[in-house]
């Protein structure tokens, strides 16, 4: 199995939210000719293949600036689609800077939970003879969390190899795509959507039916 893990806010509690998401792949499951597609399905409608990743493509920053926001949305449907057909399971965690306030309560709070989620599925994650985790370890409260997590539940060693391969790097910006709409759907909940939310998912309604309900079919209950 590979894990593939992202992650939205800052360790220290500076923003409202902090979301961490684990993307499970099976590797006997195939991907190949599904990212294929997708990639056909940009050529054919001339959009750029950009690696995805929500925050600049909603705020039209780094790799999207020069795109309006038409060619965006094309994107983001585009992503939605592909992360539809992909034979994988997720889940994400969600903590308010208020319920940890320090990088050391939070690295607990994601330890417990991945904890809490192997333990629930411990079968299933025992039916692989190796489990690899990818993350680019870019706050170390994360990367901490995740492999005392695996090693203690799993009672093996939790390698977190930096580069996964090509196709891995799709499933990377899966992790990245499923943690924006999930703090999204926190967003909506709390009643703090902004107006980029607006522009890009509609309504509360509208979020929740056509993009939140197509997402969580994914989840790993």
């Amino acid at each position: 199995m590979s894990v593939f893990v992202d992650e939205s806010g800052t360790q220290e509690g500076a923003t409202e939210y902090y979301v961490v998401t684990c993307v499970l792949h099976d590797q006997s499951d195939d991907i190949y000719g599904t990212i294929a597609g997708y990639e056909q399905s940009l050529r054919d409608k001339g959009l750029p293949d950009i690696p995805f990743h929500a925050t600049p493509l909603l705020r039209a920053h780094d790799e999207y600036s020069n795109l309006d926001i038409e060619d965006r949305k094309g994107l983001l449907v585009a992503f939605s689609l592909l992360v539809k057909r992909l034979p994988i399971r997720y889940r994400t965690f969600v903590y308010r800077s208020r319920e940890f306030g320090d990088a050391r309560r939070l690295q607990a709070l994601i330890r417990r939970d991945l904890v809490a989620m192997l333990v629930d599925h411990l079968d299933y994650f025992q039916s692989f003879d190796h489990v690899k985790i990818y993350y680019d370890h870019g706050q170390t409260t994360v990367t901490s969390a995740l492999t005392d997590a695996f090693e203690y539940a799993l009672a093996k060693d939790a390698a977190i190899p930096r580069e996964p391969d090509y196709h891995g790097f799709r499933l990377s910006q899966v992790a990245d795509y499923l943690c924006a709409i999930e703090l999204t759907a926190q967003k909506y909940a709390d009643r703090r959507e902004t107006s980029t939310d607006e522009r890009f998912f509609g309504g509360s309604q509208a979020f929740r039916r056509n993009w939140l309900k197509q997402a969580r079919r994914k989840r790993l209950e």
